[in-house]
């Protein structure tokens, strides 16, 4: 009717952390079903009550080392609102002792149960590492993180994709001991996924 305003959606409360690796692995899936089918919960939670509750403390139930393409928006991706997840971007989603530093905060101090390593369709990173492209300034500095999985993909970008975010996951335990040692006392799980940019959806890949 004109002149009437839409209605706004009604604010949702956060639902509770999950408590066991595996089950912080299925609400970030659950979420991303939400996500991919426009129909965001978490994400719509009353924003004044979560900052609130978050100002002086924050309890992530888990972690993801994202590519920074903007096209893959974390917290949405996955419906989490406001201090449920820690996010830690680089181009790539590398394992660098940068990235490994800030998951083992998150890990160590923060207790958070899984960390998802997500790789996503059109890597420009990976993209640029299988062409060799030259590149100005540090941004080159990136290919030798990446360059393992492409040697192994060959000349599929895709498969170097998802090759990468498997082998960045389980660098993450190699390099270092703390999350190793969460992950032998199963207060830990690290898996790795693949982002489609196009539908939404995130797929759990094998490791």
């Amino acid at each position: 009717m004109a002149g009437v305003a839409p209605r706004a959606e009604a604010a949702t409360a956060a639902p509770p952390s999950p408590v066991s690796p595996d089950a912080a692995v299925a609400a970030l899936m659950a979420g991303n079903r939400r996500y991919a089918a426009s129909r965001l919960g978490v994400c719509r939670e009353d924003l004044q009550a979560a900052r609130h509750e978050t100002e002086h403390h924050q309890a992530p139930f888990a972690a993801v080392l994202s590519c920074a393409d903007s096209r893959v928006p974390v917290e949405l991706v996955f419906d989490q609102g406001v201090g449920r997840i820690f996010v830690v971007r680089v181009a790539g989603n590398i394992a660098a002792p940068d990235m490994i530093a800030s998951l083992e905060y998150g890990v160590a101090v923060l207790g958070t149960r899984a960390i998802v390593v997500l790789g996503h369709g059109n890597c420009g990173a990976v993209k640029a590492t299988l062409a060799r492209t030259a590149a100005p300034g540090q941004i080159s500095a990136l290919y030798a993180f990446i360059r393992p999985a492409v040697d192994r993909a060959g000349t599929d970008v895709d498969k170097a994709i998802r090759i990468n975010a498997t082998m960045q996951a389980g660098l993450l335990a190699q390099a270092s001991p703390v999350l190793a040692g969460a992950i032998a006392a199963r207060r830990l799980r690290v898996v790795a996924a693949y982002y489609d940019v196009g539908s939404g959806k995130v797929s759990l890949l094998d490791g």
